[in-house]
């Protein structure tokens, strides 16, 4: 039991930490508290006033502009969840296996592989020779135009690596002894052990995939495959026309407010949030051993 005793210059230092790390935590809640308001909020209060606090005169206009074909962002949420659980759970898989292959030292050509994965974090091929592979494989105006092109990174490979090397090869050894193969030993030994580093690339790929709008605007022409962001992005960017080319011939239900952009954050980013208290515990050890550990 620990009997130590706190002095007074301690617990000072103690209260002025918490102090800290409570405006810390304030300053960085403000911005979304204030993009909730706002989403509630009249827009012309807002012109007016600017933002508070509390919603400037109680306003649903921003919502109902989204939702005003309840069905298309119905079906684009279906779109953006299929693309972040598939995308997510194949991608770590992928990852997981490439990372696993090249932190084995009886691998040959191993170091050769990680260069060459490495390499391509440096140099890349462009936009036009990965549309022009995307297209020749047949993938554009399918889903898994949203889901192939980001399904790996290199970066994520070589997390999975320095974090896997950090595991003992006693561990290893003593599975292979038993009779577990390479399979059995990834899933049963180092996959378990390997929990932080995955939990904290499955939360990276799935914020990816789910704020994803640009694949869907050079694959997709066909509206009904949009995912949720890039829906969004096409309500907002309609209604800007709109107010160019006369205001005065449209009501105000469809034009760009202060109140419809906020609510388009609100919208496209709320169920994502949900994701990480799920995986917090994981994120700081998973991205301090397998960035720092090799």
């Amino acid at each position: 039991m620990n009997s130590h005793k706190m002095s007074a210059g301690e617990k000072g230092l103690k209260l002025f930490f918490y102090i800290v790390l409570s405006m810390v935590s304030i300053v960085c809640v403000l911005p979304f508290i204030l993009v909730i308001s706002g989403s509630f909020s009249d827009s012309a209060q807002i012109l007016r006033n600017g933002y508070s606090i509390l919603p400037r005169g109680f306003s649903l206009d921003g919502y109902r502009s989204i939702f005003l074909f309840p069905a298309q962002i119905a079906k684009a949420y279906g779109v953006s969840i299929f693309v972040t659980g598939a995308g997510t759970g194949i991608g770590l898989m992928v990852m997981t296996f490439c990372g696993y292959a090249i932190s084995r030292s009886e691998l040959k050509y191993r170091n050769v592989i990680s260069f060459m994965i490495y390499f391509t974090t440096l140099f890349s091929g462009g936009l036009v020779p990965w549309y022009i592979v995307v297209t020749k494989l047949g993938l554009k105006n399918s889903i898994w135009a949203l889901i192939i092109p980001s399904i790996c990174s290199s970066f994520y490979i070589l997390l999975i690596r320095n974090f896997m090397k950090t595991i003992p090869d006693a561990l290893v050894e003593s599975a292979r002894l038993e009779g577990a193969g390479e399979f059995r030993t990834l899933l049963q030994i180092v996959v378990p052990m390997s929990k932080p580093i995955l939990a904290t690339i499955a939360l990276f790929l799935a914020l990816a995939y789910w704020n994803d709008w640009y694949l869907a605007s050079l694959y997709i022409t066909n509206a009904d495959m949009w995912p949720l962001q890039y829906r969004l992005y096409n309500i907002l960017n309609a209604a800007s026309k709109i107010a160019s080319v006369g205001a005065e011939n449209f009501t105000s239900k469809i034009l760009p407010t202060e109140t419809q952009k906020l609510a388009n954050a609100i919208v496209a980013t709320g169920p994502i949030i949900f994701l990480y208290p799920f995986l917090q515990k994981y994120f700081v050890q998973g991205i301090s051993i397998g960035a720092v550990k090799g």
